[in-house]
């Protein structure tokens, strides 16, 4: 059967959406002091003391199986140490616009990806024209003429392009080798698996971190570390047990409206009509790839199941 989203599910993608909108304006403030590979480190390693004493407080046993460990390097490789990597170098050469239209076609290639190599999330009408009808709803409340500076010789915005598929690999990966396990294991071991491959990759690129930051720069990478990357992971293993891996990646579509709408509510930025009408679309997207409203709009089909 496949996977819908549910209450819970939906509740659950709309906190992710709200913690990792925030996650951008973090990154650039952080970048004025710190290099990108160094970041992607810094928001790796910071967040695991914070998942290690949740795990530690919950009783989690720690699994032995060499398989399962080294199925978190993959998995850190996968969803941590490649996408933050790219994108934290891609994000600086690109409008913030054009950044948030491209990470939301994670949402698209997603739901293709894990139609492609999971049995139980095949791709169905309605979750092709959802995701369609979705990412026109992303550009429309970024704004189109984001889309005009779209070059696809760019190698900034193809690694952000690339970030967003490795994180559709990821959904899936996870839903293969990891469903077995604890959500809050999960999240752990993933963070230690993308903390040992960014280790050496970030002294080789950046050479040693510097530790003398402007306490604005420290604010972000604590902030970065345990608010957007430790807790949300918890949420995102949680979302991938119960709504699977095509409708995870969804939270990509939510993430352009949630940081309008933090905008608006905190820095006093004017309401967009087009902002407005984006939002209904990407509402209605993500019903459509729910496959319920599709139900509802075909009876017959429904009833010859």
């Amino acid at each position: 059967m496949t996977p819908k989203i549910d209450l819970t599910s939906a509740i659950l993608l709309a906190l992710l959406a709200l913690i990792w909108g925030g996650s951008f304006f973090l990154a650039a403030v952080a970048m004025k002091e710190v290099p990108p590979i160094t970041l992607a480190l810094f928001r790796v390693v910071g967040a695991l003391p914070a998942l290690a004493l949740f795990v530690w407080f919950k009783g989690v046993t720690l699994p032995r199986s060499a398989k399962i460990w080294g199925a978190y390097l993959v998995m850190g490789a996968l969803n941590n140490a490649i996408p933050f990597s790219l994108i934290f170098w891609g994000q600086p050469q690109i409008t913030s616009g054009l950044a948030s239209i491209l990470n939301g076609a994670t949402g698209v290639t997603g739901v293709i990806v894990a139609g492609l190599l999971l049995r139980d999330e095949r791709l169905t009408p309605p979750k092709l024209i959802g995701v369609t009808i979705g990412f026109s709803g992303v550009a429309l409340t970024i704004g189109l003429d984001a889309l005009r500076s779209f070059d696809i010789r760019s190698l900034a915005q193809l690694a952000v392009l690339l970030a967003g598929l490795s994180y559709s690999l990821a959904g899936v990966w996870a839903k293969l080798r990891l469903s077995g396990q604890a959500p809050e294991m999960n999240a752990l071991g993933m963070l230690l698996g993308s903390s040992v491959l960014m280790i050496p990759t970030a002294l080789w690129m950046d050479g040693l971190p510097s530790f003398n930051l402007m306490m604005s720069t420290w604010s972000a990478l604590l902030a970065l570390s345990v608010l957007c990357t430790s807790v949300p992971y918890l949420l995102y293993f949680k979302i991938l047990r119960r709504a699977g891996s095509g409708n995870l990646m969804l939270v990509t579509l939510l993430i352009p409206p949630v940081a309008i709408g933090l905008g608006i509510t905190f820095l006093g930025e004017p309401l967009q009509a087009a902002a407005l009408v984006g939002f209904a679309v990407i509402a209605l997207g993500l019903a459509v790839v729910d496959g319920r409203l599709w139900e509802l709009l075909h009876p017959r089909r429904r009833s010859t199941r």
